[in-house]
C-alpha cells in the first residue's frame, strides 16, 4: 500500500464513515457517562462504581486514538503529510486499555454497550493500521517491535 492507496475513494469513504461513526460513538458516550448514566453509578456498590469510572475512561481513551488515527489518515488524504509519515510509532493507532469481561458482565446495560462499541471499533480501525504496512520496504516484524517497544519507554 503506497501513496496510491491513500488517494483511493473507496478508502476516503470508509475513512470518512468510521470517523463518523467515531464521533458519533464518542457524543453518545460522553452524553451517557456524564449524565445518564450517573444516576445508574450511584446506585452501584463503591467498589463497582470506581469500575464504571475506570471503564468510561477507557472508552474515551479507545475512542481518542481512533480519531487521532483516523484524523492522520484524512492529513494524508488532503496531502498535508506524506503517507510514509503516517507510519511513524507516534502516529500509529495507540494501544486499547483492556476491559476484564467478568467486569463488564457487571456493568449497566448502556455501559456495557459503550465498553462494548469502543472495543469493537478500535479493533477495526486496528485492522486497518496493521494494513498500511503490508508491501512497505524495510517494514520488518523488528522493526515493528522496536518501534512499539520505543513508545513503551
Amino acid at each position: 500500500m503506497g501513496e496510491g492507496h491513500y488517494d483511493s475513494a473507496v478508502h476516503r469513504r470508509l475513512i470518512d464513515g468510521l470517523y463518523t461513526e467515531a464521533m458519533l460513538l464518542a457524543d453518545e458516550a460522553r452524553s451517557y457517562f456524564d449524565e445518564g448514566g450517573r444516576v445508574e453509578r450511584e446506585a452501584l456498590p463503591p467498589m463497582m462504581r470506581v469500575s464504571f469510572s475506570c471503564e468510561s475512561l477507557k472508552v474515551t481513551t479507545r475512542l481518542m486514538h481512533v480519531i487521532a488515527w483516523l484524523l492522520t489518515q484524512r492529513a494524508v488524504q488532503q496531502g498535508e503529510i506524506a503517507a510514509r509519515d503516517a507510519l511513524d510509532p507516534s502516529r500509529r493507532l495507540g494501544e486499547a486499555p483492556t476491559t476484564e469481561s467478568d467486569l463488564l458482565r457487571d456493568l449497566p446495560e448502556q455501559a456495557r454497550q459503550m465498553v462494548a462499541s469502543s472495543i469493537e471499533l478500535h479493533r477495526r480501525v486496528a485492522r486497518l493500521d496493521a494494513a498500511q504496512l503490508v508491501g512497505m520496504p524495510d517494514e520488518s516484524p523488528a522493526r515493528r517491535m522496536l518501534d512499539r517497544l520505543s513508545l513503551a519507554f
